[in-house]
């Protein structure tokens, strides 16, 4: 195929019953998007001093869950399809900490707005720290968040990528955010606003007659000249499938488990506050608002999110069973990750969900009953050995 032709891997998406797909031409060629789950937007708790809003940001990402996964297939796609969203100057946030790698030949300028205990923002850095590239982070305040103020979406993870023309191109979805970060990174003549247009985002209604919005190809990388010899089909389908599991099943778990009782929900809360360093970029008054309002709001709506995903009281045994699941996939590949020598996409983004709750007592209990730690920690020395430092 000549290079200036993309072939979009699994050309074919999970189709659903009477649903209409989305053509789209590429230089020439038309490729087509066709939608994957359809998501529930998660209902509004109304708790004092924004307990919601913490609740949902703080240590789970639950600000990701604007977009809950569904088994329903969508009712219809309406013909509407969202724009790249550009900022001519970068907003006036300051940047945290920076991470930078002098071996990274990536060219890229990158800035990550996030809640550090987030599994959507812990699955972009560990992606980032593997691929060993610089960015800066921005650690968004979970009570007024004035530094997303400026994104249509206002949420994380929430990803500027200085554009060819000096722009910032603005990145959602974490899923969508890796995928177009590894399809650049393995031919980097591509140009990363293109890229992003590949996976456009995509509105429809769903069965209860909701506008809703999903970005297709989320899971997808895009390469020139067809699939590398060194990836094939069904190693590219394994790591799809695995991705998705961590975004449909892994990440709904963890906060019914790490704020399974109030003292646990008090102890990750406190875990969150020392591991984001809160004490140091927000006034004592509002970390102790997050800590303490943030526990109570997210032990009340972890009850809620256990029934929306029906899981049992016995909450420890539904993640105990999904990490053997994944062990029993990775041990029967008799090789350490996954992706067999070194970790693919879906190793790290089930690190990244794992990795949120690591200082949990949740995390301890899942070491001590499950054969999750011994790959785990494997993947965590591959990601330290790549990352860049703190200047």
């Amino acid at each position: 195929m000549a290079n200036n032709k993309f072939t979009v891997l699994g050309r074919y998406l999970i189709r659903f019953s009477g649903q209409p797909t989305l053509t789209r031409s590429l230089n020439g060629n038309f490729v087509r998007f066709v939608g994957t789950t359809a998501k529930k937007s998660p209902s509004t708790l109304k708790l004092t001093l924004k307990g919601l809003g913490l609740g949902l940001v703080l240590g789970t990402g639950y600000a990701g869950y604007t977009f809950v996964t569904e088994s329903k297939p969508k009712a219809h796609l309406v013909n509407e399809k969202e724009e790249l969203f550009f900022l001519d100057k970068f907003p006036n946030v300051k940047i945290t900490r920076s991470i930078v790698n002098p071996k990274d030949k990536s060219g890229l300028k990158i800035t990550l707005f996030q809640y550090q205990t987030c599994p959507f923002c812990c699955k972009v850095r560990a992606y980032l720290d593997y691929s060993g590239i610089s960015y800066d982070i921005v650690e968004v305040d979970a009570v007024l968040r004035q530094d997303i103020k400026w994104s249509p979406t206002k949420k994380v993870p929430t990803m500027l990528v200085k554009a060819p023309d000096g722009r910032f191109l603005q990145l959602t979805d974490s899923s969508m955010i890796v995928s177009v970060l590894a399809s650049f990174l393995r031919d980097p003549s591509q140009n990363i606003v293109e890229l992003a247009s590949y996976y456009p985002n995509i509105t429809f209604m769903d069965e209860k007659g909701s506008k809703k919005a999903d970005i297709m190809n989320k899971y997808f990388l895009m390469f020139k000249d067809g699939t590398p010899r060194s990836l094939s089909k069904e190693m590219l389908e394994e790591e799809r499938k695995w991705r998705t599991w961590a975004d449909s099943h892994l990440v709904h778990l963890i906060s019914p488990n790490v704020y399974r009782t109030k003292d646990e929900a008090l102890e990750t809360f406190e875990w969150f506050s020392e591991v984001g360093e809160w004490s140091q970029h927000f006034p004592a008054w509002e970390r102790n608002l997050m800590v303490y309002v943030g526990a109570a709001a997210m032990w009340a709506i972890s009850k809620r999110l256990k029934k929306r995903h029906d899981l049992s009281d016995d909450v420890r045994g539904h993640i105990y069973d999904a990490l053997d699941k994944w062990t029993d996939a990775v041990e029967n590949k008799k090789t350490p990750f996954l992706g067999g020598k070194k970790p693919n996409l879906a190793d790290l983004a089930v690190f990244g969900v794992l990795s949120s709750m690591e200082g949990c007592r949740a995390f301890s209990d899942c070491l001590e009953n499950t054969r999750i730690a011994g790959w785990f920690y494997a993947v965590k020395e591959q990601i330290l050995r790549n990352r860049g430092l703190l200047p």
